[in-house]
């Protein structure tokens, strides 16, 4: 009668297994190690200043407005002032990058136009943002006679962030399997009909999510609306949700933490720390959305 190996001693655990699972084991030290070198420093930098702000930090301190030259009261006219750039350039800059990607991912052939183009949005997506002010004060405040106002600050901003909405854009697209516009022409429905009844369901989470994350490079940036649109100091009622027009200046977050903390002499230590914590709580609570609307938006998808 044939004996039967018992089962703990038919796969042995050889010498190659053993250094392939020491290599998998350094590996996965190393990459974690990676992952938590850049949270601790994000981490670090919260927690500083959040202790620094913390005796200005409340209510009273976004609702309020500046007061004394700017050394004592809030940040409300600088933050409803970024609103009104970041929400102008995003309506400005969302439609026209969203249908120059729907073009250049399902309509442009392969042609001279079109490589031009895919050159021109790459190198402009690497243009350094004060290239986009003096571009900004040039076409919008003296060209287009804007002047100094919300309308050419936005306009710039929307400039800036326009070649990542059409890159992300069109990656979004060309996730969308080529099986899905196969089966619609397959069936007579036109390109069109394609892009909107499939095509743009389908990615809608990546456009969505590539311009809402543009909203941390808007909010951030300093020298597209000091060259064009921001100013030092605006007088306006506490707590007014519509304190501008188009053809004003306006206070911005960026501008008013880099005023407060190198240009205010005898400032309170913490307001310009809790400047810089509703600047960054804005732009994290942002990017947290996104990651919320594109896990929904996924979710949701039938493939």
């Amino acid at each position: 009668m044939e004996s039967v190996t018992p089962p703990s001693e038919r796969f042995t655990r050889t010498h190659q297994v053993a250094r392939r699972e020491r290599a998998q084991t350094v590996a996965k030290w190393v990459f974690g190690a990676m992952s938590l070198a850049m949270v601790l420093p994000l981490v670090a930098i919260i927690v500083y200043l959040l202790y620094k702000a913390w005796p200005s930090l409340g209510w009273e301190f976004l609702a309020d407005i500046p007061r004394k030259g700017m050394r004592e009261g809030g940040i409300w006219s600088a933050f409803v002032g970024t609103l009104y750039l970041v929400g102008l350039s995003l309506a400005i800059s969302a439609p026209i990058g969203v249908l120059a990607a729907i073009y250049l991912n399902e309509y442009a052939r392969e042609s001279w136009l079109n490589r031009l183009i895919n050159m021109a949005v790459i190198n402009l997506a690497g243009v350094p943002s004060i290239v986009h002010a003096l571009f900004g004060l040039g076409a919008f405040v003296y060209g287009a006679r804007f002047g100094f106002s919300i309308l050419s600050a936005s306009l710039t901003l929307a400039i800036m962030t326009l070649p990542v909405i059409i890159a992300s854009t069109r990656e979004a697209l060309s996730a969308v399997p080529r099986a899905f516009r196969d089966a619609c022409a397959n069936v007579g429905a036109t390109r069109w009909q394609t892009i909107r009844a499939v095509v743009l369901p389908n990615s809608i989470s990546g456009i969505l999510t590539g311009i809402i994350l543009q909203v941390s490079r808007a909010a951030g940036e300093t020298a597209p609306v000091m060259f064009t649109g921001a100013v030092f100091f605006k007088a306006v009622s506490r707590g007014d949700l519509f304190p501008y027009r188009l053809g004003d200046q306006c206070m911005a977050l960026s501008m008013h933490l880099y005023t407060v903390s190198t240009q205010v002499p005898n400032v309170k230590e913490s307001i310009p720390y809790a400047t810089a914590v509703v600047l960054l709580g804005s732009v994290l609570l942002v990017n947290a959305s996104a990651i919320v609307l594109r896990i929904w938006l996924r979710g949701r998808k039938k493939w």
